[in-house]
């Protein structure tokens, strides 16, 4: 009896052991699995704290160098374009699409430890401008047989191609480069006789912070002589340049120089400024006084009347010494501009309606020679006046239309080598349709009398497309 009580202790006991080592397996399990949470934990608050700690760091630095630029009285807002007649376009005119500095400290100082980190990186990335442009266009006159008496053509100021034609397209890189300089570069990308090509438009920097009102710009740029020759070709409203541009200034006139201007202190937008070119582009040739060829003086002149009525009026003179140049030429000239530009906008943004009338003057002196660019042969003596104007206006009927006309005029010299008894004219209307502010669908009619024997009409759609960040247009 006392054997069978031991024998079943033992087996109750051997039971027993299996469901106490079941029972203590789990709970070891469990304690170790949230051993490892609480270590994962710990880990990722570490990793959380660095995070904070970097971007606690990284806004102070940004905020300092914003108190430093502050200090320094750099006006960031007005950085991407610094000519002092932008400040003209921070009303009807103002687009800009790219953020201030001071919005990207904002956003820094409240967001997350990586798009923080993100956003300081990005801040000192240039802004990014695309300008995609393309054309149809149909001409009654065969381009081949085009000639405009008393005015040869010259630069880039022949009429578009017949058929479908890239045009221009720009692609701009621009950005603050400390808190006393600002750059630029535009590459102008195009397509001429199936031939595509890539070229530098403009190149420059510019100073931010020089006192009293002054600006230094140095590099390629377009001249600031008259109203339309420092704007871009897509600001315009027209797809062409007026025939005074094409015949002076071969449409446009940019070279590498350096350019110093003054912006008065004064209730009413006072600019004055001088340029020095090297004088290798048209209307100059051969950079000429040891690579100072060409020589300009502006002034500039706006304001307000009300709140409805801006505008802006100038002079300016471009003076070169030429060699060779692309119609010839080879001597001393001088291109005289006056010009005038008024704008009403009822709502108080020309955007949402309104109307500009633009007009500009030329009259050019040429005191010097010919050499026939085709024959060396024949030459003459060049010696006289050659005068060209251009008023337009546009309707801006909403944020989505606007209508305009526009009428060009060109007076040849009854001397010289391209004397001409008939004064070239043109009529040209407009009707332009925005999708937005970053695309636009034109359609352009004129008629064309570039000599006494012929005439051209021309039909031409355009679309026109902005990617990227793109500073305000000028006034």
């Amino acid at each position: 009896m006392k054997k069978s009580l031991s024998g079943l202790g033992v087996l109750a006991a051997l039971m027993c052991a299996p469901a106490s080592a079941a029972e203590t397996s789990p709970a070891k399990t469990q304690m170790e699995a949230l051993e490892q949470k609480i270590q994962a934990l710990q880990s990722s608050v570490d990793a959380l704290r660095k995070q904070a700690d970097e971007a606690t760091a990284s806004a102070e630095e940004a905020q300092a160098e914003l108190r430093a630029l502050k200090a320094n009285g750099v006006q960031i807002a007005a950085s991407p374009t610094a000519d002092g007649v932008d400040s003209l376009a921070a009303g009807p005119e103002s687009d800009s699409m790219s953020p201030p500095v001071e919005s990207l400290s904002a956003a820094d100082a409240s967001g997350s430890g990586g798009a923080n980190a993100n956003a300081n990186a990005n801040a000192f990335n240039p802004a990014i401008s695309l300008i995609l442009n393309g054309s149809y266009s149909h001409h009654s006159l065969d381009s081949d047989a085009y000639a405009r008496a008393g005015f040869p053509l010259v630069g880039e100021g022949a009429p578009s191609p017949d058929g479908f034609s890239l045009g221009e397209s720009e692609l701009t890189l621009s950005s603050n480069i400390d808190d006393k300089l600002y750059g630029q570069i535009t590459l102008a990308i195009g397509s001429e006789d199936g031939q595509d090509d890539v070229g530098i438009e403009e190149a420059y920097i510019e100073t931010t912070t020089l006192p009293d009102g002054l600006s230094l710009r140095a590099g390629r740029f377009f001249s600031n002589i008259g109203y339309l020759n420092s704007h871009h070709a897509h600001t315009d409203g027209f797809f062409d340049r007026p025939l005074a541009y094409q015949a002076f200034l071969g449409n446009q006139y940019g070279d590498d120089g350096v350019r110093l201007s003054w912006v008065a202190p004064t209730s009413l937008f006072l600019e004055v400024g001088a340029e020095v070119f090297r004088g290798n582009n048209f209307p100059s040739g051969g950079a000429q006084r040891g690579g100072l060829g060409t020589r300009t003086l502006f002034a500039h002149l706006g304001g307000a009347a009300g709140t409805e009525n801006e505008w802006l009026a100038g002079i300016s003179a471009l003076h070169t010494r030429a060699e060779g140049a692309e119609d010839g030429f080879s001597g001393d000239s001088t291109l005289y501009i006056a010009d005038g530009t008024w704008k009403w906008a009822p709502q108080g943004n020309f955007k949402d309606g309104g109307f500009t009338v633009r007009g500009e003057y030329f009259l050019d002196d040429r005191d010097g020679g010919y050499v026939d660019p085709n024959d060396p042969l024949i030459t003459s003596l060049w010696n006289g006046q050659r005068r060209g104007v251009y008023l337009e206006g546009v309707y801006r009927l909403s944020r989505s239309w606007d209508i305009g006309y526009r009428y060009d005029r060109l007076w040849a010299d009854s001397a010289g080598p391209y004397a001409s008894a008939f004064d070239p004219w043109r009529h040209s209307a407009e009707l332009t349709w925005r999708n937005s502010e970053f695309s636009l669908f034109r359609l352009q009619v004129s008629h064309d009398k570039p000599n006494a024997d012929d005439s051209d009409n021309a039909v031409t759609l355009q679309y026109q497309t902005s990617l990227g960040a793109h500073g305000a247009h000028k006034f």
